[in-house]
């Protein structure tokens, strides 16, 4: 993660997946942003003052996820992390890399690679 932002004005480019919203201009950097709620097939919903964008880098680009609310940045160490359960399920099941452990929490963890690049089936 590089940073996380409030929502900005989105200019929508034709053509895209419905989950792409568009581009937004990041200190003069064009940046595509994704709803991640879209991207997972969940209903849209109305942008508050709790949406925010955060700012990924993925092989060398920076893109925009557009989530509901972020409630914590967390460094989980790698030995706390174990690997997605295997069941058969959900299309976005497939985005899940692994499971962290946090105290007696468990954190879902996605892959930013699968999330952004994978097509959709």
């Amino acid at each position: 993660m590089t940073e996380i932002i409030g929502i900005q004005n989105i200019t929508e480019v034709p053509d895209m997946p419905l989950y792409i919203k568009g581009v937004i201009n990041l200190r003069g950097k064009v940046i595509p942003v994704m709803d991640v709620r879209l991207r997972f097939g969940v209903e849209e919903r109305p942008y508050d003052d709790r949406t925010c964008i955060i700012v990924i880098n993925v092989d060398n680009q920076s893109v925009g996820l557009i989530v509901d609310r972020v409630s914590e940045v967390l460094d989980i160490p790698k030995k706390d992390i174990e690997p997605p359960p295997k069941v058969k399920g959900g299309e976005s099941s497939r985005f899940i890399q692994g499971m962290g452990k946090v105290r007696e929490h468990v954190k879902i963890l996605l892959s930013a690679q699968k999330l952004l690049f994978e097509s959709d089936k």
